[in-house]
C-alpha cells in the first residue's frame, strides 16, 4: 500500500538513522553508539521537562566527556541531521512528481487564473515582456563542504532507486539487497567525511560552487523546463525566455576586497566554460544522431550553405548534411572556446573555422538546422535536444548567468570625488550639498571629456574601482551584451549616488554621453539602487522620483522601459524588526510602483532576500502572492543566498520545482485579480501603529538598552561564526564591535544558533499588545490579506523553531549576571507575548496546529538538533574558560555546521 509522504518521511528518516547507527556500530563500537544515544535520551528529557534538575544532569554529561569525545558526538548529531535533510528531499521530489496537479505549477497558476476569468492571451502578453531571474550570491551562510553535498546526493540517489524497486514487481526482492549494501557504504563514508572546511574560503572558490549549481541543475533543467511548459501552453508559436539566472559571485564588491578585476575575469571565464562545454557535448551528440542523408537540391539553402562551410570533407559524409552543418557549428564554437576561457576545447574540431562573434550568431546556425528538419520533415523535430540546445543558448548565451556589479555608494562617492579633484574639476566634491553634487555630476555627463588619466597617482582604492569597470566593459565585448547589464548601488541615499556610477561608467566607454546631431546618451550598464534600512525605504520614492525626473535618466532608461530598484531585507530588518521591515518593504514597494508609472517606466523590483526569515526568507511561492498588487507586473529579480542555493538548487529535480514555483509564483501575483480585502491601503492605518511599537520594542533592546552588545556577543557563538570558513567576505563592516557594524548574516545566524531566532519575530507581541489594533481586527487581516497571512505564518515556523529553555542557557554564558537577566528577561518575556498573539490570531490552541506535518517535520529534528545545542554551550564555556584547543574549536564548529543543517534555513 502507498504511504502517505508523512509516513514516508518517517519512515525514510528511520531507516537512514538505523543505516547510520549500523556504520557507527561498524567504525566505532557498540559503546561509542551507546554514549551517543545516553546524550540523545538527556537532551530530550531536558526538552520534555525543563526542569533545574534535567539542565544539571545534562551539564554533568557534557563535562565528563573529553575534548574528542565531543568533537565525536558533535560530528554525529551533525550527520543524524544531514541524513533527515535527505529524507526530507526525497519527499519534496517525490510531491513534485504530482506535477502540474500543484498550485505552485505553471499549469496550477494557469487554472487559477481561469477561474477568475484571464485567459491564456493575457498570460503570453504577460510573458513577452517578463523577467523572472533568482541571482546566486556568495553570502556565507552554508556551512556544507561539496564532499557533504556529494554524499548526500548519492545517498538520495539511493533512496529514489528503493522506491522505484518497490513499483516493480519481480526483481525487488534481488534489487533491494544490493541498494541496501550500497546504502551502508554511502552513508559509512558520510559518518568518515570531514564536515569542516580546514582552510578558509576565496571568492575562486565560490564561484567553483556557484558553477557546480549551474551545472547540476540550471545549465539542463531550464530548457526542459521551458519543454514542458511548451506542452502546458499548447505550444504557443513563440515562448519568451523569461526565466533566466544571475549571480554576484565575483562581482559583487561592496565590503569584500578579495573582488577584482582579476576574480571577475575568473568568474566569467568559469562560468562560460560551463556553458560552452556543454553546448559542444550537445552539438557532437547532434551531430552522431542526425545521419540523415540528402541530395543536394532537396537541402533548404540555408542548411546547405552550413554543410558547405563546414571543414568535415570527409567522403564518407559527403551525402549527410545535418552532420556536415553541426561539425561545421562545432569547428566555430571549438575555435570561440579558447578565446573565451582560456583553454583549448575539451574535444578537437574536424578543421579550422572562424570562432563565432557572440551567441546570437550561434543560436542562429542551430535555428537553421532546426527549421531545416521541420520543413523536411515535420513537427516531430520541433521538441527534442536540437531545441532545448537552442533554447539554452539564448538563455545563457557566452556569460551563462548575468553577472551584476556591486559597491557601497560611499566608495563611489570618494573614488569620483578624487578623479574630479585630479582632473581639476572639483577641488572638494565631497563638501558640495546634494543640488551641487548632481549639478557638477550632469555637467560631466553632457559631454565626452575624461577625468581619469594614466599619468596620476590614484589611491589604491580609486585603481581597484577603474580597473574593475575597465574589465567589465572587455567582458561585456568578449561574452555579450547580457553578461552584465546592472551596477547596484548599496546604501544609496540620493540622486548623486546613481549619478555618480555613470560618470564612472562613463571613463570606461560603457556610458556614452549625447553627441550634437548624433543621437542621445547611451549606457551599457544601468545604474541600480539598493535601498536598505527603515529610513532609506522611507526616502526610496522621494529619490526615485527625482531621479527619474531628469531628463538624462529618462533618455538611458527610454530604449529598455524599465528600471530596476533593490530592496533589502536583511538590513531593514535589522534596523528595526522583522514586522516593520516587512510592513516597510511593503509600503516602499507600493510607492515605487507608483513613482515608475508617473515616469513612464515599468518597475522591476530586485528582492534581496536570505534564507532566514529574519532576512526575508520562507515559502518563496506564499512571498510572491504576498507582494502588493501592481509591484511585480511579470519582473521580479531575487537573490538565492547560503544554504537555500544548496537546499533548491543542488538537486536537479527540486531545482526544476523551484524555478517552477518562482515563475508561477509570478505569473500569478502579476495577474490575478486581488479582492478589496487584499489591498493594503485600508489596513494601513493599523499597520502603521503596528510597525510603530514593534520598531520601539526592538530598537529599546537592541540599539538602546545599555551592554546589548555584550550580552549578544557573550550569550551566542558570533566570534566563532566569524572563524568559520565558509565565505570570503568579513563578518563586520567595522573593527569596532557594534550592532550597526555587523552584516545581517552573522547576525541573523547567531541568534539562529543560540534558538533565541530573535530577528524573525521580536517587536511582533509588543505591537499587538500597544498599538490599540484589536486582536478581531487583526484576525479579519489574517483571514482576508495574504501579507500579513504570510508574516505570521513565518513567524509562527521560527516560533516552533526557537526554543527559550536552551536560549536560557546561552544567556547562561554571560558573566555580568544582572545583564543577562535583564536582557533574557526582555526576550523571554516578549516571546511570551509574540506567541500568545500568534495564537489568538490565528486561533490556534498551540503553534503549528494548522499545519501538522510541517510541526511534525520540524519537530522530529528537535531530538538531534537540541543536543548539539547543549554540547555547543559546553564548548563555549570551556573555551571562554581558557582552553582554548584544535579540539574545541573543532567541535564548536561542528555543532554550527549541525544546528545550521538542522534549521535548514538559518542565514
Amino acid at each position: 500500500m502507498t504511504q502517505s509522504l508523512p509516513t514516508k518521511l518517517r519512515t525514510n528518516v528511520r531507516l537512514l538513522g538505523r543505516v547510520l547507527g549500523d556504520a557507527i556500530r561498524t567504525q566505532d563500537g557498540e559503546a561509542v553508539f551507546r554514549q551517543i544515544e545516553d546524550i540523545r535520551q538527556a537532551s530530550v528529557a531536558f526538552h520534555r521537562e525543563g526542569t533545574a534538575e534535567a539542565s544539571r544532569l545534562m551539564d554533568a554529561r557534557l563535562a565528563r566527556l573529553s575534548p574528542a569525545e565531543t568533537v565525536r558526538f558533535a560530528h554525529s548529531f551533525a550527520c543524524f541531521l544531514l541524513i533527515t535533510n535527505i529524507a526530507e528531499d526525497q519527499i519534496q521530489r517525490r510531491k513534485g512528481r504530482d506535477g502540474d496537479a500543484r498550485p505552485d505549477t505553471l499549469a496550477g497558476a494557469l487554472r487559477t487564473l481561469q477561474a477568475d476569468g484571464i485567459g491564456l492571451d493575457e498570460v503570453m502578453e504577460l510573458l513577452a515582456g517578463a523577467l523572472v531571474a533568482p541571482v546566486i550570491t556568495a553570502h556565507p551562510s552554508e556551512v556544507r563542504r561539496k564532499s557533504v553535498l556529494d554524499r548526500q546526493a548519492a545517498i538520495a540517489n539511493i533512496l529514489d532507486a528503493m522506491d522505484d524497486a518497490e513499483d516493480e514487481t519481480g526483481d525487488a526482492a534481488v534489487t533491494r539487497p544490493i541498494l541496501d549494501r550500497d546504502l551502508l557504504r554511502q552513508v559509512s563514508i558520510l559518518w568518515r567525511t570531514r564536515l569542516l572546511r580546514r582552510v578558509k574560503l576565496g571568492v575562486e572558490d565560490e564561484i567553483e560552487t556557484s558553477v557546480s549549481y549551474f551545472e547540476r541543475s540550471f545549465l539542463t533543467e531550464l530548457p526542459r523546463l521551458y519543454e514542458h511548459w511548451l506542452d502546458v501552453l499548447g505550444h504557443p508559436e513563440r515562448l519568451p525566455s523569461f526565466l533566466r539566472v544571475g549571480s554576484w559571485v565575483g562581482g559583487d564588491r561592496d565590503g569584500n576586497p578579495n573582488v577584482t578585476q582579476a576574480v571577475m575575469r575568473r568568474a566569467m571565464a568559469r562560468q562560460s566554460r560551463a556553458a560552452l562545454r556543454l553546448y559542444l557535448d550537445q552539438i557532437h551528440s547532434l551531430g552522431a544522431e542526425l545521419s540523415i542523408s540528402g541530395e543536394p537540391e532537396a537541402i533548404p539553402p540555408p542548411l546547405l550553405a552550413l554543410a558547405e562551410a563546414s571543414p568535415d570533407d570527409s567522403p564518407q559524409r559527403a551525402d549527410e548534411p545535418y552532420r556536415r552543418a553541426l561539425t561545421g557549428i562545432y569547428a566555430r564554437l571549438a575555435a570561440t572556446y579558447p578565446l573565451l576561457t582560456g583553454e583549448a576545447p575539451p574535444r578537437p574540431p574536424a578543421g579550422p573555422a572562424a570562432p563565432y562573434d557572440g551567441p546570437d550568431a550561434l543560436k542562429a546556425d542551430l535555428q537553421a538546422v532546426q527549421d531545416a528538419l521541420i520543413a523536411s520533415y515535420g513537427e516531430a523535430f520541433a521538441q527534442g535536444s536540437l531545441p532545448d540546445l537552442i533554447r539554452g543558448v539564448e538563455i545563457f548565451g557566452f556569460h551563462l548567468a548575468r553577472l551584476d556589479l556591486r559597491q557601497n555608494s560611499a566608495v563611489h562617492a570618494r573614488v569620483v570625488a578624487e578623479l574630479l579633484k585630479g582632473a581639476g574639476v572639483c577641488p572638494d566634491y565631497e563638501a558640495l550639498d546634494e543640488d551641487a553634487r548632481c549639478d557638477l555630476l550632469l555637467g560631466e555627463l553632457a559631454h565626452g571629456r575624461l577625468l581619469h588619466t594614466p599619468f596620476a597617482d590614484y589611491s589604491e582604492e580609486a585603481r581597484r574601482e577603474y580597473d574593475i569597470l575597465t574589465a567589465a566593459a572587455d567582458l561585456k565585448r568578449r561574452y555579450g551584451r547580457d553578461a552584465i547589464r546592472a551596477h547596484i548601488v548599496s546604501n544609496t541615499q540620493s540622486v548623486s549616488d546613481l549619478l555618480e556610477v555613470y560618470v564612472l561608467l562613463k571613463e570606461v566607454g560603457l556610458y556614452t554621453p549625447a553627441a550634437d546631431g548624433e543621437g542621445p546618451a547611451h549606457t551599457q550598464v544601468f545604474a541600480e539602487p539598493l535601498f536598505e534600512t527603515i529610513a532609506d525605504l522611507r526616502a526610496a520614492p522621494d529619490i526615485m522620483r527625482r531621479y527619474l525626473g531628469l531628463p538624462l535618466i529618462a533618455e538611458l532608461v527610454a530604449p529598455v522601459g524599465v528600471q530596476e530598484v533593490m530592496i533589502g531585507y536583511s538590513d531593514s530588518n535589522k534596523d528595526g524588526s522583522y514586522l516593520t521591515s516587512t510592513w516597510e518593504l511593503n509600503q516602499a514597494s507600493i510607492a515605487l510602483a507608483d513613482v515608475s508609472r508617473e515616469a513612464g517606466v515599468r518597475l522591476q523590483l530586485f528582492h534581496g532576500r536570505g534564507g532566514a526569515v529574519g532576512r526575508g526568507g520562507g515559502s518563496s511561492f506564499e512571498a510572491l502572492l504576498a507582494q502588493p498588487p501592481g509591484t511585480i507586473g511579470g519582473r521580479i529579480r531575487v537573490t538565492e543566498q547560503g544554504e537555500v542555493v544548496a537546499n533548491k538548487y543542488a538537486d536537479p529535480e527540486i531545482a526544476r520545482q523551484s524555478l517552477e514555483t518562482l515563475a508561477a509564483g509570478t505569473i500569478l501575483a502579476s495577474l490575478r485579480k486581488p479582492a478589496a480585502t487584499e489591498q493594503a491601503a485600508p489596513h494601513a492605518e493599523a499597520m502603521d501603529a503596528m510597525a510603530r511599537e514593534a520598531m520601539a520594542a526592538y530598537r529599546a533592546l537592541v540599539y538602546e538598552r545599555p551592554g546589548f552588545v555584550d550580552y549578544f556577543f557573550a550569550a551566542t557563538p558570533i566570534s566563532e561564526i566569524a572563524d568559520l570558513n565558509i565565505g570570503s567576505r568579513p563578518t563586520s563592516r567595522q573593527a569596532k564591535r557594534t550592532i550597526e557594524g555587523l552584516r545581517a548574516i552573522p547576525w541573523v545566524f547567531s541568534w539562529a544558533q543560540s534558538r533565541a531566532m530573535l530577528p524573525g519575530w521580536y517587536g511582533f507581541g509588543s505591537a499587538v499588545a500597544r498599538s490599540g489594533v484589536s486582536i478581531a481586527h487583526l484576525k479579519e487581516l489574517q483571514e482576508s490579506w495574504p501579507f500579513f497571512s504570510s508574516m505570521t505564518a513565518n513567524m509562527e515556523m521560527v516560533l516552533v523553531k526557537g526554543d527559550m529553555a536552551i536560549a536560557a542557557r546561552y544567556a547562561g554564558l554571560v558573566e555580568d549576571r544582572a545583564l543577562a537577566d535583564s536582557v533574557f528577561g526582555d526576550i523571554r518575556a516578549e516571546w511570551d507575548r509574540t506567541t500568545e498573539a500568534v495564537l489568538a490570531i490565528t486561533g490556534q490552541s498551540a503553534l503549528l496546529d494548522h499545519n501538522p506535518d510541517l510541526a511534525a517535520t520540524i519537530r522530529s529534528r528537535l531530538p538531534y538538533i537540541d543536543p548539539l545545542n547543549h554540547l555547543q554551550i559546553e564548548l563555549l564555556s570551556r573555551l571562554r574558560r581558557g582552553e582554548d584547543t584544535e579540539a574545541v574549536h573543532d567541535g564548536i564548529h561542528l555543532t554550527i555546521n549541525g544546528i545550521a543543517a538542522g534549521l535548514r534555513n538559518t542565514g
